[in-house]
């Protein structure tokens, strides 16, 4: 009976998909986009699939995190992506989006931890600063120097001009760009929280602050480098003025030729990221269509592959290529998350 069920459920949810897509949509490889900081490890994991199993290699794009939740919640059909990846979890406002179009299943799979850097040459003056430093080198509006209580467009030129200990050296700096997950963490686990204390925002009501704390100066100052952090690594290597913003992970690749800076004190370590005292960590995610599961041939093993501990365990190959892996406990988790594939609510976002 349960046999029965199983195969009639998969005929309904065929059947379904069949109604939002053509033949000319049809396919036998799962698609997934997303983010850029996820994209290294989904592509590893992708790669071995393809080879140690009889499904296709899965085909990634980096589109971002937000680019990839818009695509994500188009639609149920196979003109639309199975999975997508998020250096950040889901916002409620996607998962609305996602159910307004027919998206109403979706498992969320935390994966494991990253951590923001600011990085540059070795041959760079490399800086030991606070998040607020940070804030008032890069935010667009910062408090007068004449009247700490008002906020101004930033007239910083230099890191010295931010404080006098700083480097006497332009503040440039090259950065992912809004689409990006990596910089809606940069936004609020750096600069607003660098920001939040200063008595010019202190009354603002929680949306005005983030408003403020939250907005990056657009004068040149920061460059956005598209979703590809290679291409951060690559100027940083050729041009030792430049500081950027991109992933631990990609820092740890290139860590042969390139420095962090200190932030509130702390260098940031595997260690220190895995264990959230590093100021700037943040959580990786990817989230799958459950209605694509089934019908898209592989999606279930794909979900299993990554988790499992060859992948993800304490020696697992993601580790080797810069993933901080969660705990034991955690990755037991997600094995029944992905035997089960519970769904995500709004309640959980909020």
């Amino acid at each position: 009976m349960t046999n029965l069920k199983t195969a009639l459920t998969s005929i309904a949810v065929a059947g379904s998909l069949a109604a939002v897509s053509s033949p000319a949509f049809a396919r036998d490889t799962i698609s997934i986009v997303g983010s850029s900081t996820v994209y290294p490890f989904a592509t590893v994991v992708a790669e071995r699939f393809g080879t140690n199993t009889d499904f296709n290699t899965p085909k990634l794009e980096s589109t971002g995190s937000g680019g990839g939740m818009k695509l994500f919640c188009q639609g149920l059909g196979t003109q639309h992506p199975d999975i997508t990846n998020a250096s950040r979890r889901m916002k409620a406002s996607e998962f609305d989006l996602c159910v307004g179009n027919g998206v109403k299943d979706i498992t969320e799979f935390r994966i494991g931890s990253d951590g923001i850097v600011v990085a540059s040459s070795k041959d760079a003056e490399n800086l030991d600063i606070t998040l607020e430093q940070l804030f008032l080198a890069l935010g667009k509006k910062v408090p007068s120097k004449d009247d700490p209580s008002k906020l101004v467009k930033n007239p910083n030129k230099t890191w010295s001009d931010v404080d006098a200990s700083l480097p006497n050296v332009a503040i440039r700096v090259m950065g992912p760009p809004p689409t990006s997950g990596t910089r809606d963490s940069f936004n609020e686990l750096a600069l607003q929280a660098g920001c939040e204390d200063l008595p010019a925002v202190a009354d603002m009501s929680e949306g005005d602050m983030e408003s403020v704390c939250q907005s990056i100066r657009e004068d040149g100052v920061f460059i956005e480098a598209g979703e590809n952090d290679n291409l951060i690594v690559q100027k940083l290597i050729d041009d030792d003025g430049m500081y950027g913003v991109f992933g631990y992970s990609f820092f740890e690749e290139n860590s042969d030729r390139l420095q962090t800076a200190t932030l509130n004190g702390m260098v940031p370590t595997a260690d220190a990221i895995a264990a959230d005292e590093y100021p700037v960590a943040r959580s990786l995610f990817f989230y799958v269509k459950k209605a694509h599961v089934g019908v898209i041939p592989g999606i279930a093993e794909y979900t299993e592959t990554f988790v499992s501990p060859q992948a993800m365990g304490p020696n697992g190959y993601l580790k080797d290529v810069g993933l901080i892996v969660p705990p034991r406990a955690a990755l037991r988790e997600l094995q029944m998350k992905a035997a089960n594939m519970p769904n995500l609510t709004k309640e959980e976002l909020m």
